[in-house]
Formats: structure tokens, C-alpha cells, sequence
């Protein structure tokens, strides 16, 4: 058998309750003797059980990431996984394991948040895929348990975000588009229940007014931020106003959707019409042609709810917003404007 508890507590010659408070990093053990015990332990090799230590703690060292709605049949992991990539590599670099748990609406209206976590003990949640209508967006808030919500920016003492700065990212597309010389721009946006739908619809019409040209609702197409979207999305504008030049997508799997309608239709871009994507997807520069979007931090945003998550867990800090930059990507998918 290995070195025991009860081993160590006898070669230091204290008690056993002595070694645990150690251990567990209590504040009341006598400098002198936990020194003594440390060395004990070094010596003799001793390995905590961290089942045992956890019970002590009440921590089990574990993140969840919770996912809304995940399935084979949404194409948006494009965009997950490079987030998830960060949240797993940034929780094992600090000593915390990740556990995946999905869950969808309707599995919402049956499990209060709550005991959905206490259920799966772990010390601390990042959600990702949430949307604005779903349950668990409020209840996160009111929650007692550390979450850090990925593109959803609400706060409170145990609630904390990480997003891109979309606004400033939709504004920069747009003014791209601007500068080329484009004056009428149509918008495929995402659903209206996402965050960032809303956000990236604010700094659209920012740019618009900004250069002093009118926005008009109808130029704005609503989609789900699938592939189909973008193309259906190009189909309806382009009908109804085919005054339209140049286009901004709230993501690139639309945007590439949009270039392969354009494309099967017998047209070219960025000939016959100017696209800008969102997020910088893998895909976006494999396109032909290669896609221009709006670049994401995707992986740094991933690493950053961790911090985030664990500096509320182990540190106490009240629940904040953290924005990350976003990037304007040049590819060959906008040219200036033709009279």
C-alpha cells in the first residue's frame, strides 16, 4: 500500500486532523509545524486522494460547459470549436478539468438551472449557444454559482461575459464597403434572439449613419446563421432590391452561402456584388474567392471565461464584462463600387 495520511501524521509527529488542515491550506496551522509536515510529505512521497480532498473543500476542480441546442445537424460549431479549444486548454493549464453537458429549451423548462449544475457538481459553468429567450439566460443571473456566458452580455455579483466588441466589428465591414464606394448595402443578420444579432444590426446602421446615408429596414434579411440562410438571404434582397451592391453577413457560414447562390446563379463575386462575412471561420480563406470578413478571437475568447470564471471562483470577484477587439480580414470578396 502507498503512504497514508495516517503515515505522515506519525513521522511528523502530529495529529491526523493536523496534516489535513495542511492539506487543505487552512490558516491556522502554526508556521513551524507546517513546514515540518510539507517536508514529511516531500520525503515520504505522500499523494492526497483528491476525491477525499474535494469532499473537504467542497470543490471538484471541474468546469462545465453548457451548450445549447447542440447537434450534428448545426453547422455554427464552426464557430464553437475554436472557443471550446480555449475554455479546455486555459482550464487544464489552471488545474480544473472540463465536462461537456448539452441541454436545448424545452430541456430547460423541466430543470431549473440550478439543479441542472448541482447535478453535475462542478465548481463553475461557461455557457455557450444561449439565446436571449432561453431560461437558463435569466436564471444564470440570479444564480449562486460562478458562469461566465459566452456572447450574452449580462453581469451580476456571480455572472460575468466574454464577447467581441460587435458593434465596432459591423461598423468596420460596413465602412469597408462604404469606402469602396457603396452606398446601397443590404444586412443578413442572425435570429433576434442572439445578442450579437442585435449588436452587429446597431453598428450597421452606426456606419450607414456615419457616412450620412439612410437606413432602411427592408434591406435587412433575418436568418439563422446557417449556410441556407445566407443564400436565401441574398435571393430576397437582390429580388427586392436589386439596386443593392454590396452585402454584410453576420456570419461567414452565411456569407459563404450567399457566394454559392450568387455563384450558381451564373454571377461572380465580387463583380456582380460585394460580400463581407463575420467571425473568420477556417472556411472564409479557403473560399474562391476568399472570403473578407470580420475576424474573431475565437480561441482567446475561450481562455478568457476561464479566467474569468475561476477569478470569481477563487478569488471572489463580482461578475464583469470582458470585450475583445475585433479584426478586419482583406481577402477578395469586395472591389469598388462600378456606375
Amino acid at each position: 500500500m502507498g503512504v497514508t495520511i495516517r503515515d505522515v501524521a506519525k513521522a511528523a509527529g502530529v495529529s491526523i486532523t493536523t496534516v489535513s488542515r495542511v492539506l487543505n491550506q487552512y490558516t491556522d496551522v502554526n508556521p513551524k509545524t507546517r513546514q515540518k509536515v510539507l517536508k514529511v510529505i516531500e520525503q515520504m512521497g505522500y499523494q492526497p486522494n483528491s476525491v477525499a480532498r474535494s469532499l473537504v473543500k467542497n470543490r471538484t476542480q471541474t468546469v462545465g460547459l453548457v451548450v445549447s441546442d447542440l447537434s450534428k445537424y448545426r453547422s455554427g460549431h464552426h464557430f464553437m470549436f475554436d472557443v471550446l479549444c480555449g475554455i479546455n486548454d486555459r482550464a487544464q493549464e489552471l488545474g480544473y478539468d472540463l465536462v461537456l453537458f448539452s441541454t436545448t429549451p424545452t430541456a430547460q423548462k423541466k430543470t431549473t438551472y440550478m439543479d441542472f449544475v448541482k447535478q453535475r457538481r462542478v465548481d463553475g459553468v461557461v455557457m455557450m449557444g444561449i439565446r436571449l429567450d432561453d431560461p437558463y439566460t435569466h436564471e444564470v443571473v440570479e444564480a449562486s454559482i460562478p458562469s461566465v456566458l459566452i456572447d450574452v452580455p449580462l453581469t451580476s455579483k456571480t455572472c460575468s461575459y466574454v464577447m467581441t466588441d460587435n458593434v465596432k466589428g459591423a461598423k468596420m465591414a460596413v465602412e469597408h464597403l462604404i469606402n469602396l464606394g457603396h452606398r446601397q448595402i443590404g444586412f443578413v443578420n442572425g435570429h433576434d434572439q442572439a445578442a450579437v444579432s442585435k449588436e452587429r444590426l446597431t453598428g450597421y446602421i452606426q456606419a450607414l449613419e456615419g457616412a450620412g446615408l439612410s437606413y432602411h429596414p427592408d434591406y435587412v434579411y433575418y436568418g439563422n446563421f446557417e449556410q441556407e440562410d445566407g443564400a436565401q438571404g441574398v435571393r430576397c434582397l437582390k429580388q427586392r432590391h436589386p439596386e443593392i451592391s454590396a452585402v454584410f453577413f453576420a456570419s461567414d457560414l452565411m456569407a459563404i452561402g450567399g457566394i454559392k447562390y450568387i455563384q450558381s446563379s451564373g454571377g461572380q463575386v465580387p463583380r456582380d456584388l460585394s460580400i463581407v462575412g463575420f467571425d473568420d471561420i477556417s472556411l472564409a480563406s479557403l473560399m474562391q474567392p476568399a472570403l473578407t470578413t470580420i475576424r474573431q478571437m475565437r480561441y482567446e475568447m475561450g481562455r478568457a471565461a476561464v479566467e474569468t470564471l475561476l477569478r470569481m471562483l477563487e478569488n471572489g470577484e463580482t461578475g464583469r464584462g470582458m470585450i475583445l477587439p475585433p479584426e478586419l480580414v482583406l481577402r477578395e470578396t469586395t472591389e469598388p463600387f462600378a456606375k
